[in-house]
């Protein structure tokens, strides 16, 4: 809106010339975002606290958690949406299609995420998971067909980027849609799966985030597209004003959420955000490198799928003392917040080798 009001201006007032730039609204866009987390956030646990909205956080076992958790506000997502929606909609170019698709693949995720938790609340139970799944790939199937008939590259639109080769794409044909719907039920349900722990998945997610705001600022620049050999999207730079919000929120999210939180996004926040970052991957052709990039995601979903597959077929034999993988951890003793910061660590070192991969061609 800031974008629409401030930069027509810009022939009579030269300093609004500067909202033209994607980089300006960016970082604008992350700052709005952190301030409002701020403003907004200890209302928000307030009016979750005020209306009951708790939830218990206890791991058998794990004395660590026993101590320093309790009951405490869940579905602390709806900040995260909040912050997100109001800042693209301020900093964004509302004429792209791509910052609705994007936003629209946010909130319906988040409103699966939120009916969970409400059931989770009010129940004690929430949604049958197949269920869940179901919403899921039916965002997906929307997400995918508008794709596949409105792609930006019409001649690209059911190709995804290979890694390491320049100018080789791989055609995925009439499984290009059921792709990009596994794409973003796999983000969606591995950004939940990771978030066990204080601060863990909002601060791989802020990570993720930070890459793919950059890759999508790449490929909608055509003169460092071309320059990196990767394929140019035309307009995927706006979708560089959604992430910086994400990284914004998730920064400010983490000041309530970092050990011992005061509140927990819950599936409200897990699934919108993971669904979010898989949308992105899917519009700018970049799904293979969300392997890399989202590598402790993909870590943790791994922990969970083989220890149950392991459980089955060796009659209740486990290859890890707990799933996911960050339980197995605090299972030998480490202390959740050096988990953490280390689990940090090693996003920030799969965000590097994503981004070297643009250049290693």
């Amino acid at each position: 809106m800031i974008y629409h009001l401030l930069y027509p201006l810009h022939t009579k007032i030269f300093a609004f010339n500067l909202f033209r730039y994607i980089t300006v609204r960016a970082t604008f866009s992350g700052i709005t975002a952190l301030v409002l987390s701020f403003l907004i956030g200890p209302r928000i646990i307030r009016w979750l606290k005020r209306r009951k909205i708790l939830a218990t956080i206890r791991e058998e076992g794990i004395p660590s958690q026993e101590k320093n958790h309790g009951v405490i506000p869940t579905m602390g997502g709806v900040l995260i949406l909040l912050v997100v929606i109001l800042s693209t909609l301020l900093w964004a170019n509302l004429k792209k299609s791509c910052v609705w698709l994007i936003l629209f693949l946010f909130i319906s995720l988040g409103v699966v995420g939120f009916w969970d938790d409400m059931r989770k609340v009010r129940k004690k139970n929430g949604i049958c998971g197949w269920y869940k799944i179901l919403f899921q790939c039916m965002v997906g199937v929307i997400v995918g067909l508008y794709l596949f008939c409105k792609s930006p590259i019409p001649s690209f639109k059911t190709y995804t980027s290979f890694l390491f080769f320049k100018n080789i794409f791989i055609s995925l044909g009439c499984f290009y849609i059921p792709f990009v719907v596994l794409v973003i039920v796999g983000t969606s349900n591995a950004t939940n799966i990771a978030d066990g722990l204080d601060g863990l998945a909002i601060g791989l997610i802020g990570e993720v985030a930070l890459g793919f705001a950059i890759l999508s600022y790449v490929a909608g620049n055509i003169k460092i597209a071309e320059y990196l050999n990767i394929l140019y999207i035309p307009n995927s730079g706006e979708l560089t004003i959604f992430l910086s919000a994400v990284v914004g929120s998730a920064l400010g999210f983490l000041w309530y959420n970092m050990h011992p939180a005061q509140i927990i996004m819950g599936d409200t926040g897990a699934l919108a955000l993971g669904g979010a970052i898989g949308g992105v991957a899917c519009f700018i052709k970049q799904e293979i490198l969300l392997l890399i990039t989202g590598g402790v995601f993909v870590l943790e979903a791994l922990s969970v799928i083989l220890q149950v597959l392991y459980f089955k077929t060796t009659k209740g034999k486990r290859i890890f003392l707990m799933a996911p993988i960050h339980h197995h951890f605090e299972k030998l003793g480490i202390p959740q917040e050096k988990i953490v910061v280390r689990f940090w660590i090693v996003g920030i070192l799969c965000l590097l080798l994503a981004w070297s991969t643009l250049k290693i061609r």
